[in-house]
């Protein structure tokens, strides 16, 4: 799991930001590797156009480059839109207030991003879905051979051998839209066995938990001051004091998602799903995987947006998805505080 030089490696995004998000484009934003060549925004943590705002925000501040930001569905396929600013905060990033965002949205569709960048690269583009997967299973309607068009895809949804947390056996982004999630698990049935979609559910994303002395070490590698403390003894809402405007954005949007997890009885942290998968999609050799064949309860009246796996072959079907089963935490956060805290330090 060595965190060596790699190759380039062209990413297109789809996001509902969301405060794990927010961390995921930042490590994606501080990884050289990381060729983002567009971000397309759904409805999820929060609204669309406010999954937009926040993606535009965060590139400002950490003054990227060009990179096309468009918005996709702002309702999922079939049922009814659901957010969860309970989690995420009103805003989607729990405590942070980002300056008004002065680049443009794209005027193109989140569809349209994705067609034409896999057309003009087939084969080359790794994509990163970590919210529902509404704006692929549109894409794919489009563009039915979508899914041979990708190099691979990363997914972060699902929950298997784990509890749901969302319903009792459901996570958030399947849950949401299990209809889109059905129609992109089927359409990738058809790719080779080494381009199956990796798929990032909670059975491994619920032990990459962030601490404060996480968010300590993050601000000491920026160089930023005073010493970031994040503790639950503050009042709630206490905003960060520190030195470095990336560290302190992030700090106040991880600290309102620390305290969601503390009054669900989950300790004062914060699971990071999404930058997680991010990481994977940089280097799939951060986790261990196993083939399985993936499927969506779409019937149940209790379970409607379960994912289940068939790890024996009993549906008789090829296996269409690598979960990841495994990972070493401890080298995600080396890599996370190493990457993100080098880019706070060129930011300032």
């Amino acid at each position: 799991m060595a965190d060596t030089t790699r190759d380039p490696v062209p990413l297109l995004l789809d996001v509902d930001t969301g405060i794990d998000d927010s961390l995921a484009l930042l490590y994606l934003m501080a990884s050289p590797e990381a060729e983002i060549l567009g971000i397309t925004c759904t409805a999820g943590n929060v609204s669309a156009r406010q999954v937009a705002t926040n993606n535009l925000a965060w590139l400002d501040l950490c003054r990227y480059g060009d990179v096309e930001v468009a918005l996709g569905a702002e309702v999922p396929i079939l049922q009814p839109l659901e957010t969860t600013e309970e989690t995420h905060g009103p805003q989607g990033i729990g405590y942070a207030e980002l300056p008004a965002p002065t680049r443009p949205l794209s005027p193109r569709h989140a569809t349209e991003v994705w067609i034409d960048n896999v057309r003009r690269r087939p084969g080359e583009i790794t994509g990163l879905v970590t919210g529902p997967l509404t704006n692929l299973a549109l894409a794919i309607k489009l563009e039915p051979e979508l899914p041979l068009l990708l190099k691979r895809i990363v997914v972060m949804g699902g929950a298997f051998n784990h509890a749901g947390n969302t319903r009792p056996t459901t996570e958030w982004n399947i849950s949401v839209d299990p209809d889109s999630a059905k129609i992109v698990f089927d359409a990738f049935s058809v790719v080779p066995d080494d381009r199956r979609p990796i798929i990032c559910a909670l059975d491994v994303t619920e032990r990459i938990m962030m601490l404060p002395a996480h968010l300590a070490e993050l601000a000491r590698v920026s160089g930023s001051a005073p010493e970031e403390v994040v503790s639950l003894d503050d009042a709630p809402g206490t905003r960060s004091r520190t030195s470095n405007a990336v560290v302190r954005h992030f700090s106040d949007a991880v600290r309102f998602y620390m305290e969601f997890h503390h009054a669900y009885d989950q300790g004062f942290g914060a699971h990071m799903h999404d930058p997680f998968a991010a990481a994977v999609a940089l280097d799939p050799s951060l986790a261990t995987l196993r083939a399985a064949t993936v499927d969506v309860e779409l019937a149940g009246t209790l379970t409607r947006g379960q994912t289940v796996a068939d790890w024996r072959g009993m549906w008789g079907r090829p296996a269409n998805a690598d979960i990841v089963v495994d990972t070493d935490p401890a080298e995600f956060f080396r890599r996370t505080i190493e990457r993100v805290g080098a880019l706070a330090r060129r930011v300032g």
